[in-house]
């Protein structure tokens, strides 16, 4: 059983997560990145997406230049998954491949065309029959307990005790 978070990124620039059970899960694998997928088969009917990358199960990011389904040590200056330390640095970097399996995670997706109904906007959720509207079920304000501050104790100040002053016994006056 395949499941996937999805991440879509729209024109807005705000992104909309979903999740992909199953029949939809299904859809997605073998799938690279870069490929277009139709929106039907995430439930969401007249939108195109791009799939633009994720990251497995692990963390780790999917890299469109690693082929397969495996994750590879690579040797790379730029891209997915690192972050530029100098000129010419090079650094290796665990990343997966460009295909969609069933250890994926996360899949990215890119809006290339709008459908009808809006991606920000939540499922429309029917309330039960003889459920009373939200406003209704409002509780009375609830008193709080206040308490009493602690008290405080403060320790006098020690005071310094002086050793008396000793005679020299050798001498008498």
């Amino acid at each position: 059983m395949a499941e996937f978070k999805i991440v879509i990124g729209g024109e807005s620039g705000k992104c909309v997560q979903r999740e992909a059970k199953d029949d939809a899960a299904k859809q997605l694998i073998g799938k690279k990145i870069g490929d277009k997928i139709s929106g039907d088969a995430l439930g969401l009917a007249g939108y195109e997406f791009e799939i633009t990358g994720g990251s497995d199960y692990c963390g780790f990011p999917m890299r469109r230049d690693v082929q397969g389904t495996a994750r590879k040590r690579i040797l790379a200056v730029s891209g997915v998954g690192l972050k530029k330390k100098g000129k010419g640095i090079r650094q290796r970097k665990t990343v997966c491949g460009n295909t969609i399996h069933a250890r994926i995670s996360q899949v990215n997706l890119k809006v290339l065309k709008e459908g009808k109904e809006k991606l920000d906007a939540p499922p429309a959720e029917k309330p039960a029959e003889g459920a009373a509207p939200a406003e209704a079920k409002a509780e009375a304000p609830k008193e709080e307990k206040k308490e009493a501050p602690k008290e405080e104790k403060k320790e006098e100040p020690k005071k310094e005790e002086k050793p008396a002053e000793k005679k020299p016994e050798g001498k008498k006056e």
